[in-house]
């Protein structure tokens, strides 16, 4: 019976194990530096020689960048409170800061362009966020008005008459698009030019004089910094996007015509360099205006930056649009849908989202090169670091101005790349 028993044992254990800590470096901080610090012997000695680096850069930048200085009149005075020893001279900020950022607009009147500021990330918020209220949208419509009229002034009457031809525009493409939808989009496009050119200066005049209302005008030789890179490239941005896509549709059009213009326009944008197209916007443009002609320099500054950025723009649309599977062609033909309408609902939109790093590249590089404008005689936060190293007080100090610049810049960039990150992660459909 005994031999029996000893052969009925059970072999699976009717107790559980007390429940045991995991291993020390499978776990933890440990688990994620042997994975990505330590993970093998070339690993090791790259985690090894980029300490030392970041070792040594923090020795020889600690001491100076612990010793600012943010309260002196010049460079002397910094010496003087620094004593001979290693010191950041951040004083220049705390006395110049007003220049870098408005340029020389007029210190009563920096609540507009702080104010401009404020109400674009209103205007953003339900372009860039889609669960707030649609209805908001309506002062995106109106923001570039807005601004206008808040960081330039003058005429209250001008930008709601500027505002009045996107309107004639409207009204045009309702009409003319029973008639033919291709003749409404060149109607779209010819009627607010018309408006603009013909009625929009002899209205405003009429408006202003019987009433003549209105902010302090302020030319635009007076704006400078930060200002103006803001100006210039969000202005950009936010045109060059709707440009580079109709470029990108008419370069993939059969109508030989547009096709040609499109292709000849973005080859032509592509091949030159962006300073070459900022003389000619600063010398050139006012030859081929009528004389007498007074075309704002920044007018004329963005819309050379603007097209130049819509042909990098159209490359990067016509990249998504050439990765989409034909199939969804077929689709939206099969549904019965016009050419606008597959567009607007089914290729565009997948086009655009394979296209976000492209375009947001596009963006950040748009932003950084506004600091070409410099060339042309117009005050960007580098021009005006060298005219204050020029001056008797500040001369000889160069880190503290570009590193002030650097972190401006880098902050607005940062900004674009991350929500980039957002939106591809909010569009993203084929999780696993």
């Amino acid at each position: 019976m005994s031999n029996i028993e000893s052969h009925t044992i059970a072999y699976v254990r009717d107790t559980m194990i007390p429940e045991q800590d995991p291993p020390i470096t499978e776990t933890g901080a440990i688990k994620w530096l042997r994975e990505n610090l330590f993970s093998g012997w070339f690993n090791t000695i790259l985690t090894l020689l980029s300490l030392a680096i970041i070792w040594w850069s923090v020795a020889a930048i600690g001491p100076w960048l612990w010793n600012m200085v943010w309260n002196a009149g010049s460079l002397r005075e910094c010496r003087e409170l620094l004593d001979g020893a290693q010191g950041a001279c951040f004083a220049v900020i705390n006395d110049r800061w007003h220049q870098l950022l408005f340029g020389f607009y007029p210190s009563s009147l920096y609540w507009r362009p702080t104010l401009a500021l404020i109400l674009l990330f209103v205007a953003l918020a339900p372009i860039l966020f889609p669960d707030l209220p649609r209805k908001m949208l309506w002062f995106s419509a109106v923001y570039p008005f807005l601004t206008y009229h808040l960081l330039w002034g003058g005429s209250v009457w001008l930008p709601i008459v500027a505002l009045l031809g996107f309107v004639a525009g409207y009204v045009a493409w309702r009409l003319v698009t029973r008639i033919s939808p291709l003749a409404a989009v060149f109607a779209a496009v010819i009627v607010p030019v018309l408006w603009w050119i013909v009625v929009a200066a002899p209205l405003d005049r009429f408006l202003f004089s019987g009433l003549p209302w209105g902010l302090e005008f302020v030319r635009s030789d007076r704006f400078g910094g930060f200002l103006i890179s803001l100006v210039i490239g969000i202005t950009g941005i936010a045109i060059s996007l709707p440009l580079g896509i109709l470029l990108a549709l008419g370069r993939q059009s059969d109508m030989v015509f547009l096709k040609s213009v499109c292709v000849i326009f973005i080859e032509f944008i592509r091949g030159v360099p962006l300073i070459t197209l900022l003389f000619t916007a600063s010398l050139l443009l006012n030859y081929f205006l009528p004389p007498g002609t007074s075309f704002d320099l920044i007018l004329r500054v963005i819309i050379m930056v603007t097209l130049f950025a819509a042909a990098y723009m159209a490359e990067v649309i016509r990249g998504g649009l050439a990765a989409l599977p034909r199939g969804q062609y077929e689709a939206a033909d099969a549904l019965g849908l016009d050419y606008w309408k597959a567009q607007r609902l089914i290729i565009m939109p997948q086009a655009l989202k394979i296209s976000i790093p492209g375009i947001v590249n596009t963006f950040i590089g748009l932003f950084k090169d506004t600091t070409l404008v410099v060339f042309i005689g117009l005050l960007d936060p580098i021009g005006l670091s060298n005219a204050i190293r020029a001056s008797t007080d500040w001369q000889g100090i160069y880190w503290e101005l570009f590193i002030f610049i650097g972190v401006l810049f880098f902050v607005f960039c940062f900004g674009i790349s991350r929500y980039s990150m957002y939106l591809e992660r909010r569009l993203k459909t084929d999780h696993k």
